[in-house]
């Protein structure tokens, strides 16, 4: 009788244990969304204190409450064990060889078998003394278990170093740095693929932080044109995106890697041509047909496009104002753009390359006297995210692109003057304002390696204008109007 209750006793045990692995194995699996990847949230896991931080690792996968209530039920078979006689303790000894096997096929420690003990009462103390030690030593191993976990995560977390990424040219931010991926506790790979996406952190700052400063707003002299022309082209209510770019890379299927918001051709795609382009409708007034084109930004609390291949997750965030700005030169009147004219300013790749073709210009409304170039701007309530976006205006006066689409017009010097051999044109400012969500959780789309750095910020543009129009532009412009 006895000797089928330490039997049962037994299989008791094997499955309270394995029913722990199972639920060890189960807890915390669920499906990626993008919020995981919100940089908010890397603040807020950076901000814990170490207490915070044992305590989020404590609560494991392998739950600390479980492991417990396992240790408590082996010892009140222990304690079991200690009151029968040799028989049945040798049962016992075999069960919890049987534990132990199951235990290093779960990951447990590994227990030493029971030694032999002579005959007589000193054999049956002996035996006691051996479960009672043998149960000790199980749970030693569990806790070392328990602390080795918790030393692997630490480790973890202190890999989480952030290598540094893109060169900005805003004198008062530095380059921002890129994490290194952390595995995910559930084992899926899950935050290892966040970790490495990001924005981070340190890609945001407070605009009350940034020192002052303008941009290029050359004072105009006595022979500058100081008129201006806006095309109102709308803020993409059609929803006219996809992730194509007919300059850099055309006639390609997402060349971009990067979704992009369209305003003014109605066609634009990775396949534009002039032709294309002429005969296309548009969303400006007075028939301008020119593309005017930027990459989305995005709000990563939302877990809107979760699997993208790019890591472009989030919900698109629409401009609430899009002004696009013609405006003079500070030393010369300009001279007409040709037609189908191609233009990109920026650098999309800038976080690899370095910052020699970086534009990028990020504000706050009520702050544009505060200019960052490498870091995304945590505006105060009621400011919203301004993007500045400056085209090149020195035109070589003979191509309408160039190799790497930059040689062909290139930006003003020193005091705003072209360079000789150049001649001015009408400059483009593409000026979008946002409402994003509060702290750091808005991105802007970029190619999966850039990380979504903020001074990847970039954009493109294709004079579609009639000849008509781009003389009415000129004369605004070098009259001094504003039309």
């Amino acid at each position: 009788m006895r000797s089928s209750r330490r039997a049962a006793a037994a299989v008791s045990a094997l499955a309270v244990l394995a029913g722990g692995l199972v639920s060890a194995a189960v807890i915390g699996v669920g499906p990626a969304v993008a919020d995981h990847c919100d940089p908010a949230n890397e603040q807020a896991q950076q901000s814990q204190s170490p207490t915070q931080q044992q305590r989020r690792q404590q609560q494991a996968p392998d739950n600390q409450d479980q492991q417990q209530n396992n240790d408590n039920q082996d010892q009140q078979q222990q304690d079991q064990g200690q009151q029968q006689d040799q028989g049945q303790q040798q049962q016992q000894d075999q069960g919890q060889q049987q534990d132990n096997g199951q235990q290093q096929q779960g990951g447990g420690a590994l227990l030493a078998a029971p030694t032999p003990a002579p005959d007589g009462q000193q054999n049956n103390d002996n035996q006691d003394q051996q479960q009672q030690d043998q149960g000790q030593q199980q749970d030693n191993g569990q806790q070392q278990q328990d602390q080795g976990q918790q030393q692997d995560q630490g480790q973890q977390d202190q890999q989480q170093t952030f290598r540094r990424r893109g060169n900005g040219n805003n004198n008062n931010n530095q380059p921002t740095k890129s994490a290194t991926p952390t595995p995910s506790p559930t084992g899926t790979g899950q935050e290892e693929e966040c970790a490495d996406l990001g924005p981070f952190p340190e890609d945001f700052v407070d605009i009350r932080r940034v020192g002052r400063g303008q941009l290029d707003n050359f004072q105009i002299g006595r022979n500058g044109s100081r008129g201006t022309f806006v095309s109102a082209c709308g803020t993409n209510g059609n929803k006219h995106n996809n992730p194509d770019n007919f300059i850099v890379a055309p006639g390609v299927s997402n060349g971009a890697h990067h979704l992009h918001d369209y305003v003014g051709n109605l066609t634009t795609n990775g396949f534009s041509t002039d032709q294309s382009l002429a005969a296309g409708g548009t969303t400006c007034r007075f028939g301008d047909k020119s593309a005017y084109f930027w990459p989305v930004l995005r709000d990563r609390k939302s877990d809107a496009n979760s699997q993208d291949a790019d890591g472009n997750v989030g919900q698109v965030l629409r401009a609430n104002q899009v002004t696009l700005q013609f405006r003079g030169n500070a030393t010369s009147k300009v001279t007409a753009m040709p037609r189908f004219l191609r233009l990109i300013m920026g650098d999309a790749k800038a976080a690899t390359n370095g910052g020699a073709n970086a534009r990028a210009a990020w504000t706050c409304t009520g702050f544009q006297n505060r200019i960052t170039n490498n870091k995304y701007p945590l505006c105060p309530r009621g400011s919203q995210v301004v993007r500045i976006l400056d085209f090149p205006s020195c035109w070589d006066g003979q191509n309408t692109d160039s190799a790497n689409h930059r040689t062909h017009v290139v930006f003003p010097g020193q005091g705003g003057a072209c360079a000789q051999g150049t001649k001015a044109i009408p400059q483009l400012r593409m000026t979008l304002t946002y409402s994003v969500p509060q702290g750091p959780s808005f991105a802007v789309d970029s190619f999966p390696e850039q990380k979504h750095n903020p001074v990847t910020d970039h954009a493109d543009f294709a004079n579609v204008m009639s000849n008509q129009l781009m003389s009415f532009v000129v004369n605004c412009i070098n009259r001094g109007r504003r039309c």
